[in-house]
């Protein structure tokens, strides 16, 4: 009986051993592939991650790059690599720099895009942003028809001479030119107005301000109404009618733009293309748009210059922006910090 149990046992031995070798050989060979599973599957999501990462690099670039009115950066940060060096215009600006920081609590700023339109750019993108609506005598009229009642109500035949900023672009189709640029002022303008959360709102205005085209067409709109206003202006003065605001005496005194025709061949036709708005044409344009623009002009500091309102005359229910120049020509957008 003792045998047999041994034998039995030998048996049951073997067999577990034999057993065990094959499980061993199957889990070795399960293990391996899952090692082998994890290590692909490890380069697979660092190959993807990359890839992801390149793909998301291109868009920024290729965003920042479209974008007119780029992202906010720090302000003191954006002072010290622009002005380095102790010169005495690199301390001044660092200074007026470090006096908007502490004393009016401009943290950051957005810059913006440097060429002729910057300052058209720089007003209209917080007009948006802000969701300002429509100024009150726009939705009085029809703003659409304006180009037309320039020509067949005041008989302005020389609106075909209106020049689209760098296209420089005169001729017959003025009107049908201009005509899309009201509808794009409008259109976006309503639209982006309407849209009453800030981020959503952000999101509108970084699509807009990244389309070339679309953004020109906002600008020379704003230029034709502040040359259509100009017209009723001067008309106004010339049949001695109700009295008019004084900023429109103020450019009409001007030898270089004494009449409509001479403000838009020697100013709104430049502007965009070789020239920006000079200080009576910001007065103007506060005027118009129903804004106070506060401008802090850096180059300034330290006179009564360096912070400026336009116009100097404004309501009380008018909305403010905010604009920072170094030197009267290219602007950017102060953003304030509590």
């Amino acid at each position: 009986g003792r045998h047999e149990v041994r034998s039995w046992t030998t048996v049951a031995k073997r067999s577990l051993c034999l057993m065990w070798q094959k499980v061993k050989v199957q889990l070795m060979l399960s293990m391996s592939f899952l090692v082998a599973v994890c290590w692909y599957c490890r380069q697979l999501y660092s190959f993807l991650a990359q890839l992801l990462k390149r793909w998301s690099n291109y868009l920024q670039r290729k965003l920042i790059r479209n974008l007119s009115v780029l992202t906010e950066v720090d302000l003191l940060g954006y002072s010290a690599r622009e002005w380095k060096g102790e010169t005495k215009q690199a301390k001044h600006m660092r200074e007026a720099y470090e006096e908007l920081y502490w004393s009016h609590h401009i943290k950051y700023l957005r810059q913006v895009r440097r060429d002729n339109y910057c300052v058209l750019r720089a007003v209209l993108f917080q007009i948006f942003s802000q969701g300002i609506p429509f100024p009150s005598w726009m939705k009085e009229r029809e703003i659409l028809k304006l180009p037309e009642k320039l020509l067949y109500s005041q008989g302005c035949n020389w609106i075909q001479q209106y020049s689209f900023g760098p296209e420089r672009y005169t001729g017959p189709n003025v009107f049908g030119k201009l005509r899309k640029c009201m509808e794009t002022l409008k259109t976006n303008w309503t639209e982006i107005s309407a849209t009453k959360h800030h981020e959503e709102r952000g999101n509108m205005c970084n699509t807009l301000f990244s389309d070339e085209s679309k953004e020109h067409k906002l600008y020379e709109a704003i230029k034709f109404i502040m040359l259509y206003e100009v017209v009723e202006a001067y008309e106004q003065i010339k049949n001695r009618e109700e009295p008019i605001h004084n900023l429109f005496s103020l450019l009409l005194a001007r030898d270089s733009s004494s009449d409509p025709l001479s403000f838009m061949m020697n100013h709104l036709n430049a502007i965009g293309d070789s020239i920006c708005l000079d200080q009576v044409e910001l007065f103007l344009l506060g005027y118009l748009l129903e804004v106070k623009i506060r401008v802090y002009r850096l180059h300034r500091f330290n006179t009564e210059e360096f912070q400026v309102n336009y116009p100097d005359e404004y309501r009380r229910e008018w909305n403010e922006i905010s604009l920072l120049t170094e030197d009267d020509r290219y602007y950017h957008i102060p953003l304030f910090r509590t």
